[in-house]
């Protein structure tokens, strides 16, 4: 009996730029012969509208041998990183991935390549996720699309949108694990040294910087609470400590941050109890008293909910700081601790009215 025909895997180089890192994963997967682990043979190419060299998006060139007539013959498309998202892609392109999709065929997108299967308007109606930074951009741009920036990947069936770079590994395991179990999927994940699922999703990796303050007055204030985390903090003691009504303060605060009190403070807390994690051997109930939260129970609820992941967890995926010997980086905990009287966990401030326009 003859092996059944390999399954023909494309990566789509488009617009004449390449993705080097969703290229480098996709060759992982599919470039190589895992039928030790229970997957099927593939047949891996290069496809581009006009073959022969491509740049990457990284300088360096590679040879692209095949035409978008072998889209026609494959069952999986992947569609890398594309330097420049917001050029026009060409038609013959856009259509080929149509025909695709059409007959049933899987189309995976990594990073910014979800642009691509979004002007081909495959990701209409869909949920969707790309790169964080480019996700307010992708739904600006697609509006009928519904994107998610918290996620590493979105599997809406015959279309797999993967977030940034090494999310481009996630969703790849993730196709092999829904087409061929866990056992082939975790296999190829050793093989690869990576996990075979990584817990939380793209919030854990957001640089949420502090809003800017222009105003001189706001800014003192802000400084002040900066300062005293762990303290019960109120609308109305910021506005007292601003020389403002509550109404007055909240409407300043919204104009110059583009935020509200209590979002602002939510994201202060958070950012400093990251620091904690990463640059301490605090534990996680330290953490939650000395950043305000009051609990451990605390910052767990607003880790999950804001960075989808358990502040625990973060500590052992970021915690690089830390020497060999157990010993920390001087972390100013006497500085935390100083401002810990009157702790109130975040569900008093919200019965508090902190956020809430008076």
């Amino acid at each position: 009996m003859s092996d059944p025909r390999p399954l023909v895997v494309s990566v789509l180089a488009g617009n004449g730029t390449l993705g080097a890192f969703g290229l480098g994963s996709a060759s992982e997967v599919f470039g190589y012969d895992h039928t030790r682990f229970g997957l099927p043979r593939f047949d891996y190419a290069l496809v581009a509208e006009v073959p022969g060299l491509v740049r990457t998006d990284t300088g360096l060139t590679v040879v692209v041998e095949h035409g978008l007539d072998r889209l026609a013959l494959s069952d999986v498309v992947v569609v890398t990183a594309r330097h420049d998202e917001e050029a026009p892609c060409p038609p013959a392109v856009l259509n080929a991935l149509r025909a695709v999709h059409a007959r049933g065929g899987q189309l995976i997108s990594h990073c910014s390549g979800a642009f691509v299967l979004a002007e081909a308007g495959l990701l209409d109606g869909l949920r969707a996720t790309t790169h964080w930074r480019m996700a307010g951009d992708l739904a600006a741009r697609f509006p009928a699309v519904d994107v998610d920036p918290r996620v590493l990947y979105v599997d809406e069936g015959s279309v797999i949108t993967g977030a940034g770079t090494a999310a481009g590994v996630d969703a790849l395991l993730h196709w092999v694990r829904r087409e061929y179990g866990p056992g082939p999927a975790n296999a190829l994940a050793r093989e690869m040294v990576v996990p075979p699922h990584r817990d939380g999703g793209q919030a854990q990796y957001v640089d949420t910087p502090v809003a800017r303050c222009e105003d001189d007055l706001l800014g003192v204030v802000l400084g002040w609470a900066q300062a005293h985390l762990a303290e019960e903090i109120t609308v109305d003691g910021l506005a007292r400590r601003a020389l403002m009504s509550p109404r007055t303060f909240a409407r300043r605060f919204k104009a110059t941050t583009g935020t509200t009190p209590h979002a602002w403070l939510l994201d202060q807390r958070l950012a400093a109890a990251e620091t904690l994690l990463t640059d301490s051997d605090a534990p996680v109930e330290e953490v939650a008293r000395l950043v305000g939260f009051g609990t451990a129970a605390g910052l767990r609820e607003q880790f999950a909910r804001r960075r989808g992941i358990s502040p625990r967890a973060y500590r052992q995926a970021f915690r690089t700081r830390l020497g060999s010997g157990g010993g920390s980086v001087p972390v100013d905990l006497d500085r935390h601790r100083a401002g810990a009287g009157g702790v109130r966990g975040d569900q008093a401030e919200v019965q508090a009215g902190l956020g809430q326009p008076a």
